[in-house]
């Protein structure tokens, strides 16, 4: 079909952005840069998902997109308040200077 963009652009894309996610997790020791490199990592994993389900005209995986889509909200919404918390707590965000939560 003229205009359309085969699913292995959307897989390479979505490998190149994993490996983005992947690298700024572990390369950069921000909290708030490592929650939106797991973000990334995640939608990652969607682009991929529906590619497949482009490619194989199934329905399926859009039910996992919707689950990680929900999970990626909870984590926000969980992450954002553990983030706000170590920053009071500690007054920083970065990881390496924060060795453990105490109460």
């Amino acid at each position: 079909m003229m205009g359309m963009v085969p699913a292995t652009h959307y897989l390479a894309l979505g490998a190149v952005l994993f490996v983005i996610g992947v690298a700024g997790f572990i390369v950069r020791r921000n909290v708030i840069t490592m929650f939106m490199s797991v973000e990334l990592m995640l939608n990652a994993v969607n682009l991929t998902f529906l590619a497949y389900a482009r490619t194989w005209s199934q329905v399926d995986a859009h039910i996992f997109v919707f689950f990680v889509m929900t999970v990626a909200a909870a984590e926000a919404a969980v992450g954002l308040a553990l983030i706000l918390g170590l920053d009071r707590h500690s007054q920083t965000l970065d990881i390496d200077s924060v060795n453990r939560l105490q109460g």
